[in-house]
């Protein structure tokens, strides 16, 4: 079996970056992925202007003039046209344009009237004091955002103040979704004895809009291989990738990975995870394939660590985006925590900070792949190499805190 990072190594190594592209209003991109390198038109801010409110004038002038007269004044959108002379000073809001000859602000409360048009200082400044220079944020010609960005709250607004209403953008994944088992029970419908809900398909769809995919939904396959046949060859024509859940392990019911064998092929199957292990992956003609276990934990950590990677590389995410969706920290262990030698392990847990201000965590809730409620209350995986053993209280451990997907 593969350990989990030779797998996301060969799984991220074999697929390429979409090629498909459309312009869209930046209203329309939260959370696409960015189809080319933006470079700012402009300088940002482009003019200098004020950071505080107060009074503008020349620096030199602060050893020459006990105090100053005003001759004018520059808010934001209505600067002074006028030009400032030796002893004048303009009195100027925040974000207002610097008048022509000034070259510092001093801060209104730092200033005492003496006159109704003349102001004392109480300061000395240093040259270019409380001015925002043109291109201190963003120089024109810069480059703003790289290809293969995510557009989010933090990058749209900056393009926005560009003065960049569109940009390009890779096309949303069409991402086909089913599972498979004469047991379950689509979540709704009564459910009759011997059936389980397909919590499955409802978790992936979950975790596919927040991905912001495009989902074609084939329901519930009964253990039929020509039904399956039948429906895998459909979701191939529609779909550029698609995601199963349940037939990959070895029961007499399981014909995911028979079925991908004879319309393309498995490119590894078994993963040396826990929980997990049944996770396949594979081509079916020009679509990717993942198939995840049947257990309702183990689908939801293989997706996290395999399709949530695999997902980002197909959507356009550069590689540094990629190596960012999850982050390892280490937290001392709160409580004891069992585990046997042979496959890395993905343990619910919960960290905090202790009163000492130590990284805690501790497992949440009985550890069984079938056992999903434990997501409840759990903020973070607990890592567990394969080598490792059970874990007593006080050692160190590594966490894997939940990101945006699972929050």
């Amino acid at each position: 079996m593969l350990s989990l990072n030779q797998a996301l190594e060969e799984m991220l190594g074999q697929l390429p970056a979409p090629s498909s592209t459309e312009t869209l209003p930046l209203n329309q991109c939260a959370n696409r992925i960015l189809a080319e390198d933006i470079f700012s038109p402009i300088d940002v801010p482009s003019f200098d202007n004020s950071a505080m409110d107060g009074y503008a004038l020349r620096f030199e002038d602060l050893e020459q003039f006990a105090d100053f007269r005003v001759i004018g004044k520059s808010f934001a959108g209505n600067p002074f046209t006028g030009q400032i002379q030796a002893g004048e000073c303009v009195r100027i809001m925040t974000g207002a344009m610097i008048p022509a000859g000034a070259d510092v602000v001093i801060m209104q409360e730092q200033a005492e009237t003496v006159a109704d048009d003349r102001i004392r200082f109480n300061v000395q400044p240093k040259l270019g004091a409380n001015i925002r220079r043109v291109g201190e944020d963003v120089k024109q010609g810069a480059l703003v955002l790289a290809k293969g960005s995510k557009l989010n709250v933090a990058s749209l607004p900056l393009l926005a103040s560009l003065g960049i209403a569109h940009v390009s953008v890779f096309s949303r994944l069409k991402v086909a979704i089913l599972s498979t088992g004469d047991e379950l029970t689509s979540v709704g419908e009564p459910l009759e004895a011997g059936k389980i809900y397909d919590t499955n398909r409802f978790t992936v769809r979950l975790l596919l809009e927040k991905l912001n995919c495009e989902i074609l939904d084939y329901g519930i396959l009964s253990d039929d291989p020509a039904l399956f046949e039948k429906t895998f060859s459909e979701a191939q024509a529609a779909s550029d990738v698609l995601i199963t859940s349940g037939g990959v392990s070895v029961g007499e019911a399981d014909f995911t990975k028979t079925v991908l064998e004879k319309l393309g092929k498995v490119n590894f199957w078994k993963i040396a995870m826990k929980p997990g292990k049944p996770f396949a992956f594979g081509q079916l003609g020009k679509t990717w394939f993942f198939g995840l276990p049947g257990n309702p934990v183990s689908a939801l950590v293989t997706f996290y660590q395999l399709v949530q990677p695999a997902l980002a590389k197909l959507s356009g995410l550069n590689a540094q985006g990629i190596a960012n969706l999850t982050t390892n920290l280490t937290a001392c262990a709160a409580t004891n925590l069992k585990k046997a030698v042979g496959r890395q392990d993905f343990q619910r847990g919960f960290y905090y900070l202790d009163e000492q201000g130590n990284l805690m965590v501790k497992a949440v809730g009985m550890q069984g792949s079938h056992i999903f409620s434990a997501f409840y209350e759990s903020n973070c995986f607990i890592v567990l190499e394969a080598k490792r053993g059970n874990v007593a209280a006080g050692e160190k451990v590594t966490i894997q805190p939940f990101n945006a997907l699972l929050s």
